[in-house]
């Protein structure tokens, strides 16, 4: 049940966070915002029968649904967008799939046809012997550059194909067809290193630290959280103050299992009495990124 309650946060979360992808497709939510959309999340968080059926659904807990749903609600309830399709398959004629189109949705301003795809990354910047950073998501099998590519060079552009316009055409959808592209994340820094990033990726991107378990001799952890998918979709509050054994735990795992951990670091707000999120830290093991390339 504690996801319901924080879902109107990640909700404000994807419209307002910056993109990872700045390009010719880039779809930004906030030139489209309502003007009362603070009151409406506020009131879908007090009263869960005001909420849309499909914020009162147990969380999906893989990230990349629950991120699909909760833009499905943006763009339908508070956009007020149509959808004609959703994750449609495109094959070719003998049935293998080619792709697959995450939304397609009508434009109420224009009322054009537009192809959606939509994702939500987070990024860990690694350079070696000098040479060219790499972002590498945190299995290290994902990484931004080939990430975007395939966006840009596949995905985007599967509704170019005759293929794709026959699964469309057959549910009645017509064309042309627009094709945006919608990747909010995280880019997650070493310290005290500077890295490139590419010029694709706007300079107000959301930032976070990253480290190795060997680096927290010297971390006061204190106040560190673990973070659970689907709470990556941030800032991190609680009303209760961390507790470190549930760190210390947790962060165990990361050697144990050789599996990277999210943690926020918070801070008490005198104000409010809220433990707040002043920094995210990804912790991994020692072999990373190896494991995974």
């Amino acid at each position: 049940m504690q996801y319901q309650w924080r879902t109107a946060g990640h909700l404000d979360w994807l419209c307002r966070a910056p993109q990872l992808l700045h390009c010719e497709q880039s779809l930004v939510l906030q030139d489209q915002l309502p003007s009362d959309l603070d009151a409406r999340l506020a009131r879908w968080a007090a009263d869960p029968g005001s909420r849309p059926a499909v914020l009162n659904e147990p969380a999906n807990p893989r990230l990349g649904y629950y991120f699909e749903r909760l833009y499905e609600c943006v763009m339908t309830h508070l956009l007020g967008w149509q959808l004609l399709a959703k994750n449609l398959q495109v094959r070719d004629g003998s049935g293998r799939t080619l792709g697959e189109l995450d939304f397609l949705l009508r434009n109420p301003v224009t009322n054009e046809v537009e192809h959606h795809e939509i994702a939500v990354k987070f990024y860990l910047g690694y350079q070696q012997d000098g040479n060219d950073t790499l972002w590498y998501g945190p299995n290290s099998r994902d990484r931004l550059d080939r990430k975007v590519r395939r966006l840009l060079e596949h995905q985007s552009r599967l509704t170019e194909r005759p293929e794709a316009r026959k699964a469309m055409t057959d549910l009645g959808i017509p064309g042309p067809v627009t094709s945006r592209i919608f990747m909010p994340g995280y880019l997650f820094y070493p310290p005290d290193t500077p890295l490139t990033v590419p010029d694709f990726v706007p300079a107000d991107h959301l930032r976070g630290t990253w480290l190795y378990r060997h680096d927290l001799a010297d971390q006061d952890m204190a106040a560190w959280v673990p973070l659970h998918k689907p709470h990556w979709l941030g800032p991190w509050s609680q009303p209760d103050r961390p507790d470190p054994e549930l760190a210390a735990r947790v962060m165990d795992t990361v050697a144990e299992h050789a599996r990277p951990r999210l943690f926020a670091v918070l801070s008490e707000d005198a104000a409010s009495g809220q433990w707040i999120e002043v920094e995210r830290v990804f912790v991994v093991p020692e072999n990373w990124p190896r494991q995974g390339c």
